[in-house]
């Protein structure tokens, strides 16, 4: 084995000194990152000034008032999702809501509810789907302004309860007056 022509480094060899530095080091940049943090992100539109907008929660599900007749048994909140889907910068809320049986599965009703400018109760302002309509809600979510959802549902009458047999994906988008609602080409039976 050939010998090395300069001698041995200082720093080549590791001490405990070394690690206490690195350590302090660390903890160092941990302390000052839960210190230093950046701003929250905001997405600018439209043409109103930055210092003109205000964050505003979205309504709540709590004590609104549901189209939905349960007799005895109550309305549930299945699903929810909230966010402002006619670009007025305030968001809404839609829920996906039916009766709370203890057997079968009920039928959803899929409701856009907001809350008044002057901080009222929350309430109910498009019904996107009725629970009289039979459809069973999946695939709920908002994106870019829009509802999305795949209601499963029955051909007929006849169709038992528990086995819907037809299987459509559909959107609700705000058209300025009223939630206009798209069926994309791939409906189909299940």
């Amino acid at each position: 084995m050939q010998q090395s022509a300069v001698p041995e480094l200082a720093h080549t060899q590791t001490r405990p000194i070394h690690w206490v530095a690195t350590a302090t080091a660390v903890a160092g940049v941990v302390a000052l990152s839960s210190v230093v943090q950046p701003g929250s992100a905001t997405a600018a539109t439209g043409t109103q000034p930055r210092a003109a907008r205000t964050a505003v929660a979205p309504p709540g599900t709590t004590g609104v008032a549901f189209p939905l007749n349960c007799g005895p048994v109550k309305a549930v909140v299945v699903k929810k999702a909230s966010g402002d889907l006619d670009g007025d910068g305030r968001p809404e809320t839609v829920a996906v809501v039916h009766c709370d049986t203890a057997m079968g599965t009920p039928p959803d009703g899929v409701y856009v509810i907001t809350r008044p400018s002057d901080g009222g109760t929350p309430r109910v302002v498009a019904t996107l789907v009725k629970p009289q309509d039979r459809f069973t809600v999946t695939g709920f979510s908002l994106r870019a302004g829009a509802v999305a959802a795949t209601l499963l549902g029955y051909s007929s009458d006849a169709v038992p309860n528990c086995c819907p047999d037809l299987k459509t994906p559909v959107a609700w988008k705000w058209s300025g007056s009223a939630f206009v609602r798209s069926t994309p080409a791939d409906t189909h039976s299940v």
